[in-house]
């Protein structure tokens, strides 16, 4: 997805400086910035939850990435339960 930013002259020059350090296009740094700034963000989430949250977002990512066509028998589920 293409998205048109703005920017002040002084931070562009910035990146600009930084990019050339780096060796990485000004466009790759932001991404670069980007990423580590969510990243950030999802480990101070992450952080505040209780361990009961935590193992609620765990169960939600396993039951996602589960084959949902993928189907057993009412018997066998309920036997799997005792």
């Amino acid at each position: 997805m293409k998205k048109l930013i703005e920017i002040e002259d002084t931070v562009l020059t910035k990146l600009k400086v930084l990019s050339a350090f780096e060796g990485l296009s000004v466009k790759a740094l932001m991404e670069k910035a980007v990423e580590l700034f969510v990243k950030s963000k999802e480990k101070e989430q992450l952080d505040r939850l209780t361990q009961e949250q935590k193992e609620d977002i765990g169960l939600l990512l396993l039951m996602q990435q589960t084959n949902r066509t993928d189907t057993v028998p009412e018997e066998t589920f309920l036997k799997a339960l005792q």
